[in-house]
């Protein structure tokens, strides 16, 4: 479990690093995550270990969002002050991921189609 969740901080870290080294507008953990998934994608999956302590971190994954939780709490003043634009801002991304998760389905459906 140790050397699996080196492994994940590792690629982390790469992901830093290749940020900071380019200046991306793209978070670290992101290119890190890419880059595990090539990784993966080329070794043809992951080991048990790396399985395992994925599935672990997952089964936890709610703990992540009490720190967002109690931001929300702390600027509730704010947010009531701009409850406008935050309600379009998740009323419109909301149906933006919609409408692109839609468009994708469609070009994979046509490209299985081609291909059989």
């Amino acid at each position: 479990m140790l050397a699996a969740i080196t492994l994940l901080l590792l690629f982390q870290l790469a992901g830093e690093a290749i940020v900071l080294f380019f200046a991306l507008p793209v978070p670290g953990p992101v290119i890190g995550m890419g880059l595990l998934f090539a990784a993966l994608a080329l070794r043809g999956g992951p080991s048990p270990a790396l399985r395992g302590t994925a599935q672990n971190l997952l089964q936890h994954l709610s703990l992540l969002f009490v720190p967002a939780g109690v931001g929300v709490m702390l600027h509730a003043q704010r947010m009531a002050d701009e409850w406008l634009p935050i309600v379009v801002a998740l009323v419109a991304s909301t149906f933006l991921t919609i409408a692109v998760t839609a468009l994708v389905l469609r070009l994979l459906r046509v490209h299985e189609d081609e291909q059989t």
